[in-house]
């Protein structure tokens, strides 16, 4: 997909981000004035909320962002390296490269919102809604134990205690959680 964006738009855009944010790791102020100096290059970058996603990505954080400071995703590796990363920047300058900047308020920027242009919805999408569902799931199971084990302890105790109407009502009480649950 060609980018939608201009590079104009996009120079624009990181000249005011680096004005206003300053970066966790110097290399990535290295890479977004190298990327910047070369039209082409710059071409080939597109901005994403989920640089994790793509082939090539890369996350840059601000100092008063609680995210890592750096990350550079390729397909065979992750790195939190970034003069590895910089140098990939400058030898790979052709290919598509998927920037994530995460600051505070990236979400609601208007200026970020302007280049912003994520491609398309990838099976980690899709696994990521897998794994949402089976943990829920997961938890919805473990809060169900946690809660059966209280009766259970409460109806112990008033077993203990030969107290006929705390039995009654436990035993009452956790029937109810039983039947809802089904």
């Amino acid at each position: 997909m060609e980018s939608t964006i201009s590079v104009e738009a996009k120079k624009e855009f990181i000249r005011w981000f680096l004005k206003r944010h300053k970066l966790k790791r110097r290399e990535c102020v290295w890479i977004l004035h190298h990327l910047m100096s070369i039209d082409e290059a710059l071409e080939n970058v597109v901005f994403t909320e989920n640089a994790r996603s793509y082939p090539r990505g890369m996350a840059m954080s601000t100092m008063n962002s609680i995210d890592l400071p750096f990350l550079f995703y390729t397909p065979s590796r992750m790195t939190s390296d970034a003069n590895l990363a910089y140098v990939d920047v400058q030898l790979n300058w052709n290919e598509k490269l998927y920037i994530q900047l995460n600051y505070p308020d990236s979400h609601v920027c208007e200026w970020y919102a302007k280049v912003l242009e994520d491609e398309t919805s990838t099976d980690d999408d899709v696994i990521s809604e897998s794994v949402k569902r089976d943990a829920d799931q997961l938890l919805n199971e473990m809060e169900t134990r946690l809660v059966e084990s209280e009766y259970e302890r409460l109806i112990n105790k008033a077993l203990d205690e030969r107290d006929s109407e705390a039995f009654k009502h436990w035993t009452g009480e956790f029937e109810k959680m039983r039947e809802e649950v089904k």
